[in-house]
């Protein structure tokens, strides 16, 4: 396993290696370039090969909805959806409310 850090490099003696990425600090949403340059016993160096991953937010975001549990008959009352979030790395930027009608 190694963390990747922009511009340096990692030498390895196995031919792959697990990115580990840290929650703290993920890799960008995007397009991301990784190269290979491999050496053989004799010491020469090959051209760096390179391979664009794509990382995406394809984790469905979290709707928490906060509400008064007793409303007086007539009266007006709020519905908070600010605890909502995603953890996928993106941002909550629409709630769409619906009034479902009576609980039974």
């Amino acid at each position: 396993m190694a963390e990747f850090i922009i511009g340096t490099e990692i030498k390895s003696d196995v031919p792959t290696i697990e990115v580990t990425v840290n929650p703290d600090r993920p890799l960008p949403i995007g397009r991301q370039r990784f190269q290979l340059v491999v050496v053989d016993d004799a010491g020469n160096v090959s051209r760096a090969d390179e391979v664009v991953i794509i990382v995406a937010d394809q984790s469905a975001p979290t709707a928490v909805i906060r509400a008064p549990s007793l409303v007086p008959s007539g009266q007006s009352f709020t519905l908070d959806g600010s605890a909502s979030f995603d953890v996928g790395g993106g941002r909550v930027t629409t709630w769409v409310w619906t009034y479902a009608g009576p609980a039974v």
